[in-house]
């Protein structure tokens, strides 16, 4: 395998869970190690290939004519969109990202998110919490299990067919709503027939606010809502509207606001489960996705094809 010029543009902290190894990244030729995206310009005179993380500006082409010999941007997270441009397929750079190591923390997140609301631990542990009388706090709408449970997935993405593994695997009966999935319903659907609705679409011009206040209101009562997706997929105001009113519940790990404000009603709400925008945070999750990428960049500096290659169209239907 040939040697390599990498420069890798990923902080300190994001690096040790990455590359927890550091000899998988000097196995791969002449490494430089970037701890800020402010320094890009000064490290990138070089450089072949380029490994980036989240908060990667727009490689437009003043950074790029720094680096004429950049062949590859091999990305550790999944989308590149924010900073991915018509540059670098005019120059002929290729492009990689980390994604399918995302899928399974993410999915089984969906999961958890999805057993808690069938069994209103989010209600229980809310109102233990808060001090109410044990009579009161075991008060809570009817409880289900996940066998023979109707779930709703709307995509079948990486994370939305590790999702549709894992409940399907425990029993669930699932409907998928995606235009390129074989058997899939229709939305509306999926939504007035499924118990809970787990959202895993990608973040399109076409898929902004998918779920708004009509397509809400298709949902049974005491029905939940899962989205560890993007909060872009859901009409946050019509979806507080439900969950305020009590009608529906919902476990959310993305917002419209992030950091969420402190003063949100979703805080407050005893049907409402949520996480700070972490779903994909796990030690393997972090692990797997320098896995890909270094594999991917040993894959190009070998002549071989790239598993995870991003092209122009892909990128147009990536969220």
């Amino acid at each position: 395998m040939a040697a390599a010029k990498v420069l890798v543009s990923v902080s300190p902290e994001l690096r040790a869970q990455f590359f927890p190894d550091p000899a998988a990244l000097r196995a791969l030729g002449e490494v430089t190690l970037l701890d800020t995206h402010a320094g890009l310009a000064e490290a990138l005179p070089g450089a072949e290939v380029l490994v980036t993380s989240w908060g990667m500006p727009p490689l437009e082409a003043g950074l790029l004519d720094l680096a004429p010999g950049l062949r590859l941007v091999a990305h550790t997270g999944a989308t590149v969109k924010p900073f991915v441009t018509e540059e670098l397929w005019a120059r002929g750079i290729r492009v990689t990202q980390a994604g399918a190591g995302m899928a399974r923390s993410v999915a089984e997140v969906a999961l958890a998110f999805t057993l808690a609301l069938l069994h209103q631990v989010h209600r229980f542990d809310h109102a233990l919490r808060g001090g109410m009388p044990w009579a009161r706090a075991e008060d809570v709408p009817a409880r289900h299990e996940i066998l023979g449970c109707p779930i709703g997935v709307i995509g079948a993405s990486r994370t939305g067919r590790a999702y549709l593994d894992l409940v399907t695997a425990l029993g669930a009966r699932v409907k998928v709503a995606d235009p390129y999935h074989p058997g899939a319903v229709e939305l509306d659907e999926l939504l007035a027939t499924s118990r809970i609705v787990a959202v895993h679409a990608p973040a399109l011009p076409e898929t902004r606010h998918l779920l708004g206040r009509r397509e809400l209101a298709l949902m049974p009562d005491g029905a939940g809502l899962v989205n560890t997706a993007r909060s872009w997929l859901v009409d946050e105001a019509a979806l507080l509207a439900e969950v305020a009113s009590g009608r529906l519940d919902a476990a959310l790990d993305v917002f419209d606001e992030e950091p969420l404000p402190v003063g949100h009603p979703f805080r407050a709400l005893p049907n409402v489960l949520l996480t700070p925008h972490h779903a994909a945070g796990t030690v393997e999750c972090r692990r797997r996705q320098g896995d890909v990428v270094t594999a991917e960049i040993a894959r190009f500096l070998a002549g071989h094809g790239l598993e995870h290659e991003v092209t122009r169209d892909l990128l147009a239907r990536m969220g």
